[in-house]
């Protein structure tokens, strides 16, 4: 009577055991299904190809879908690590800069394109671009004299083409390349039209490092360097394979002087483009050739630097990060998950959000109690 009677009990246990199971696994097909932040599935298992031209052995589009949730679980890991390891108050951060800066010795330099003013660039001229004036230089590709008058000499027209080619960009890469050897200014920092700068943050950054010295800072979109395949010589015919990395130009990179002047052969006078050229790749991919596969510099990697190819629900401690992006393109949004007194209708970047977060005297930001 006793054995029988626990009979029933285990098959409850076990009952339960298998109940669970299944509940874990709807759970983890739920998630796989529905990412946070609406992330396309095959952004988050192809990995971040970014808009740069990249070889197929580097993408690997073929990849069976079979590791589905292993490829998920271990991005997501791989993005909570990232973010988790930026430098923090007094964990593994210096405890004093090694070079005194102020944001009067930086030159940041924002790429847009004509068809982006209204819809992008005044968002940053109202957020972040309206606390560093005088550091920041906006390179496009068409006439408006409505934001020249605002500007002044800060906006400058490339008169490259405003299509999304490696050669146009390389175009607006030249001239901000130029304009900041000309500035005397110690350092160089690119960044999109939808970044956002938080220019004390890198301040902090960069004066851990001294401008003379080879500095090469950014993040990379991709988990292995990128393969290209040099064109040698004026015919081209002597071809050969590189391998580096660069620092994707979605999430911003800077380069100090000491550095940009060592890259004077390459990237000075209509060189850059010819060097971009010889690789067949976009800009951000082609200052990394020069700096890693012509100079020997590697790319020194923060995690503090982030673009729409990764998950920004992820982002935390929005006060130490140098930048930020967002993305909300057909339908989807992928956004910093910061709290603030605007909904996502009247906020739909989160750049207000955060801008108020991080200067609460701004005139149109509502009073801290209310964020």
């Amino acid at each position: 009577m006793v054995k029988n009677a626990g009979r029933p009990k285990h098959h409850t246990i076990s009952s339960g055991i298998v109940t669970g199971t299944c509940l874990l696994l709807a759970l983890l097909l739920l998630v796989v299904a529905h990412p946070s932040n609406n992330v396309p599935l095959t952004d988050l298992y192809l990995g971040d190809l970014g808009q740069t031209s990249v070889p197929k052995s580097a993408a690997e589009p073929d990849r069976p879908r079979v590791n589905v949730f292993s490829a998920y679980f271990s991005k997501l890991a791989r993005e909570r690590r990232a973010i988790d390891s930026a430098p923090r108050p007094g964990r593994g951060s210096p405890s004093r800069p090694v070079e005194d800066l102020s944001p009067a010795d930086l030159l940041i330099a924002v790429k847009t394109t004509r068809q982006y003013h209204r819809l992008r660039l005044d968002l940053l001229l109202e957020t972040w671009m309206s606390r560093s004036p005088q550091q920041t230089y906006v390179f496009t590709d068409g006439v408006d004299d409505k934001l020249k008058k605002r500007m002044g000499g800060h906006l400058i027209n490339t008169n490259c083409s405003a299509s999304h080619s490696r050669q146009a960009l390389s175009c607006k890469m030249a001239q901000e390349y130029s304009v900041f050897l000309n500035s005397g200014k110690k350092w160089f920092c690119h960044v999109d039209d939808d970044n956002y700068v938080n220019v004390g943050s890198l301040v902090k950054l960069l004066s851990q490092f001294r401008h003379t010295q080879d500095v090469y800072l950014g993040r990379p979109s991709l988990e292995r360097p990128i393969q290209a395949t040099e064109r040698l010589g004026t015919t081209h015919q002597t071809q050969k394979e590189v391998r580096f990395w660069f620092a994707t130009g979605g999430a911003g990179f800077c380069l100090s002087r000491g550095l940009a002047l060592k890259m004077s052969p390459w990237a000075s006078e209509g060189a850059f483009m010819a060097t971009a050229e010889q690789i067949r790749l976009p800009d951000d991919c082609t200052v990394g050739y020069i700096v890693e596969a012509l100079l020997g510099v590697s790319l020194t990697r923060s995690p503090l630097f982030h673009s729409h190819l990764e998950n920004l629900g992820l982002v935390s401690e929005i006060h130490h990060q140098v930048t930020l992006s967002y993305s909300t393109v057909e339908g989807s949004r992928n956004t910093v998950n910061v709290r603030g007194p605007f909904t996502t209708h009247q906020d739909p970047t989160r750049f207000k959000s955060i801008h108020c977060l991080l200067y609460p005297d701004t005139p149109w930001c509502p009073s801290p109690e209310t964020l």
